[in-house]
């Protein structure tokens, strides 16, 4: 009798998961959502890492923290690119109803996971103080900034491995149980934040360990889950290995994703180290903006993820009509939501980096950054749920090379050529739109023409 239960709420559990049927509009949306309040959980725990250090271990350690994103994109960007090629593929075969194949590429991807996990755990260890004296990190700012970049790093193979089984789980369908697991471990971010350094003052060292911990708890709860799964996508220990022919089909639908985070990471590093050379209250001010940021990044990046899973399942499924359906009112959303947050942002900047820190010097190159950028937000929407459709479609090399050319090449050789002739720090900011919106033009023109949007068949058949 339990065995029956079992197999009946495995049936509807797919069913739901399942992208391929039933209203689009509604899917794409059940879909995106648990995925945008998951974000909206990791950005603010992220963000409660900032500001709890801000006020209570002053602006030097807010500096060292909040210089961290770019270096820890760069070094777990190219594995999580990756990921995210073996989520399309698995994507595919779901919608295909390949089990078989999918399960293979499923145990793949997890041991790819556990060995770059490793790897990138000594290369960050080691390499990080190096790294950060390359990028002219003052040197009041560079002990704090190696300490919590190396607490970080003891804990990477957690944070590949969440991005792994987070990437397995959304491309069957199921946003929902990460979104659990990761409301549930920010949390545990929290309270950790507010023993470890606003009541011990243990130093930015502990805020790192704090986000170790939280990680490890995530992935582990979402590779339970897994591990108990009576669906097809159940993940087995004595399975985890590596399959050549499956490994390769994620290399090539995930190096392009790959290579493309880590050169972006790197040029956002040459950007970083031109902010860190205005000082450490550019540091501070330009960091806390980040942070604000990030929310304006939660629609454009749930929507992008929930694109590809869906043109994935569906091109699997031989469902065209229905991919261009979805796509367009993918775009619709993402683009119209973060257009308003970046209003909200542009009015409310002062208010909000003033939750970060209280020095004037701070606030005004965070309000500086935020007035330049924030009504291009919609630029960057448009860009990243383009990428994600091509990526769901088998052709990541497209947003590869376009963001290549643009978001690094272009950026780095205009900030690096105006700074002489313009030593302001807004010319740094004015990079992004500048790169956002030339990548849009060129992304549009592809998209447009006949073989993207109107045959998704041919497409499929050059991608297979």
């Amino acid at each position: 009798m339990s065995g029956g239960n079992d197999a009946e709420t495995a049936s509807l559990n797919q069913k739901k998961n399942d992208l391929t049927e039933g209203p689009i509009q509604k899917k794409i949306l059940f879909f995106a959502l648990p995925i945008f309040l998951g974000q909206v959980f990791q950005q603010l725990y992220n963000t409660f890492d900032s500001l709890i250090v801000g006020k209570f271990l002053g602006d030097e350690a807010l500096a060292a923290v909040s210089s961290s994103g770019s270096l820890i994109f760069m070094m777990i960007g190219f594995f999580s690119g990756v990921a995210m090629g073996a989520g399309v593929m698995i994507a595919k075969e779901y919608g295909a109803k390949n089990y078989e194949a999918m399960g293979v590429a499923i145990h793949t991807d997890v041991a790819f996971g556990l060995c770059a996990g490793i790897v990138l755990t000594i290369l960050g260890v080691c390499f990080t103080p190096t790294i950060l004296r390359w990028m002219q990190t003052p040197e009041n700012v560079l002990p704090q900034s190696i300490e919590y970049f190396r607490f970080y790093f003891c804990g990477a193979v957690f944070s590949v491995m969440y991005n792994i089984f987070v990437g397995i789980l959304q491309a069957v369908g199921d946003s929902r149980h990460p979104l659990y697991y990761l409301i549930l471990s920010s949390l545990i971010n929290v309270v950790l934040d507010l023993v470890l350094v606003g009541g011990l003052r243990m130093g930015v060292g502990a805020a790192a360990l704090a986000t170790t911990i939280s990680q490890g708890i995530s992935a582990i709860l979402c590779m339970i889950q897994l591990l108990r799964s009576k669906a097809e996508y159940r993940l087995q220990i004595r399975k985890i290995g590596f399959h050549m022919e499956s490994m390769k089909k994620i290399i090539r639908f995930g190096l392009p994703s790959g290579v493309q985070n880590s050169v972006i990471a790197m040029a956002n590093l040459v950007v970083q180290t031109n902010i860190n050379s205005f000082g450490q209250f550019a540091m501070a001010g330009c960091g806390s903006y980040m942070k604000v940021e990030g929310f304006a990044f939660l629609p454009i990046t749930c929507f992008a993820q929930a694109l590809s899973t869906f043109v994935g399942q569906n091109l699997g499924a031989k469902h065209y009509d229905r991919v261009k359906k979805g796509v367009r009112f993918g775009i619709l959303c993402s683009v119209s939501m973060a257009e308003v947050i970046g209003i909200i942002f542009w009015i409310f900047a002062p208010v909000l980096i003033g939750l970060f820190s209280d020095s004037a010097d701070v606030i005004a190159y965070g309000v500086r950054q935020a007035r330049v950028e924030a009504l291009f937000y919609c630029m960057l929407a448009l860009a990243h749920c383009i990428a994600g459709i091509m990526r769901g479609a088998g052709k990541a090399t497209v947003p590869m090379f376009t963001m290549l050319g643009f978001w690094c090449l272009l950026r780095v050789t205009y900030i690096t050529v105006v700074l002489r002739f313009l030593p302001q720090i807004e010319v740094v900011f004015s990079a992004y739109p500048l790169t956002w919106g030339t990548s849009c033009i060129v992304f549009l023109l592809y998209f447009f023409k006949a073989d993207w949007m109107h045959n998704f068949e041919r497409i499929e058949k050059k991608a297979a």
